[in-house]
């Protein structure tokens, strides 16, 4: 009998938040032990739930979505989208430009596949949302990390980004708010980015997901907003504000200039109709739930939970001897420092394999979102507090003795 084995394409891609770490809790959890998960962004599980007047409608429309609809999507999905990304400031939109998908996920490796040719390079951070070099690299391109700077509460090292443009460089990746940091960029940061990419002639790529998902306050900045005159393909969706990440409810926007990209976007037209279309219930809900954006707001003021739920966490982490963090502003994710020379670290991912077998809780490695030291891990703060205080004082009473 042949053996089969896996294509060599995947030789270098890795998506360790759903790895072998999380193997070990599922294995485990098969076994009759309770794990605490700490490691995927998924509100569900957590008791959040989506606005009833979303739901409402997809029972209502059930019936008239079985049918697949345009490739890039109902008609009154991209209106209510389009209308968004105006609100936005997004540049040069019209309805034509608008394509929905099965979440972000899909459009990001679609939009990869539709660009690039062996041997051309993209620019991503580090760290980053690990889908993103995956795509790259199995698009036949090679995902070039630049640095976040942790002391600059992780905004992205403009210089280093500089550095590593060659002229295979096609294009820029921006996740603002980011995943794992929690960062928000601000505007100054934002706009150097966009002078680099218009000095080197770059397409720039804005996952923007969780731009509704920021707080204290702050505002978030369109990264196309600021770059008219440059080609910007922003990334959007409803998994994460609107608390429906099962229905894999996303879109992708082309902005700004479209006259030197023509052959690109026929590309992601091929490709947007071989996949016939998005999920159609999903792509339903979006004129309802761009009706409703304030709906999730109170979770993220004093009182609401992922305001309070990140305020306990934090400040529990951050005491921990051994422990720095900076406090994320957006979005559901923390990625503290552990001080490797105290503890002896040398492999983050078997830091989080130590810690899940002693302690039951799941986290996430550094390296799994292409960090190059071993001294960093993510966590969710999706949890009630009760789990968050446990996981707060089983982490201070590993480390109390921890050492690889």
């Amino acid at each position: 009998m042949r053996n089969f084995e896996k294509s060599t394409k995947l030789d270098h891609v890795c998506y360790d938040i759903r790895g072998p770490v999380m193997d070990e809790a599922n294995r485990m959890a098969a076994n009759g032990e309770h794990i605490v998960r700490l490691n995927i962004g998924n509100p569900a599980p957590f008791g959040f739930r989506a606005p009833d007047i979303m739901l409402q409608k997809m029972k209502e429309q059930l019936t008239e979505t079985e049918g697949y609809s345009d490739s890039k999507g109902l008609k009154e999905a991209r209106e209510a989208i389009l209308k968004y990304s105006r609100s936005k400031g997004l540049p040069n939109v019209t309805i034509d430009d608008i394509y929905t998908g099965n979440g972000v996920s899909e459009l990001i490796q679609l939009s990869m596949q539709a660009l690039l040719n062996n041997g051309d390079e993209v620019l991503v951070p580090a760290p980053d949302y690990p889908l993103w070099t995956a795509s790259v690299t199995l698009a036949g391109g090679t995902a070039v990390h630049y640095l976040c700077d942790e002391k600059s509460e992780w905004n992205p090292d403009i210089r280093d980004m500089e550095r590593k443009i060659t002229p295979n460089t096609k294009a820029i990746v921006v996740i603002n708010p980011n995943n794992p940091t929690g960062a928000l960029y601000p505007l100054e940061i934002l706009q150097q980015i966009v002078d680099l990419a218009r000095k080197h002639g770059l397409i720039l790529f804005a996952d923007e997901i969780y731009d509704r998902l920021v707080m204290d306050g702050r505002q978030h900045t369109a990264l196309a907003s600021l770059a008219p005159d440059l080609l910007t393909v922003s990334f959007n969706g409803l998994s994460k504000s609107h608390l429906i990440a099962g229905y894999r409810c996303g879109w992708m926007v082309l902005c700004g200039d479209k006259k030197h990209v023509k052959g690109y976007i026929e590309g992601i037209n091929l490709l947007s109709s071989m996949r016939l279309c998005s999920n159609v219930p999903a792509q339903s809900l979006i004129p309802a739930a761009m009706d409703c954006l304030d709906t999730t707001n109170e979770m993220l003021v004093p009182g609401g939970r992922i305001y309070d739920q990140r305020e306990f966490i934090y400040n529990a982490v951050s005491s921990i001897p051994g422990i720095s963090v900076v406090k994320p502003k957006a979005a559901f994710y923390m990625f503290p420092k552990l001080d490797i020379h105290k503890f002896g670290i040398y492999d983050d991912e078997k830091f989080v394999l130590d810690f899940l077998k002693e302690k039951k809780i799941l986290f996430t490695h550094g390296g799994g979102f292409h960090w190059p030291q071993p001294d960093h891990f993510r966590l969710i703060y999706l949890p009630c507090i009760e789990d968050l205080n446990t996981a707060a004082n089983a982490l201070r009473e590993f480390l109390e003795t921890y050492h690889q």
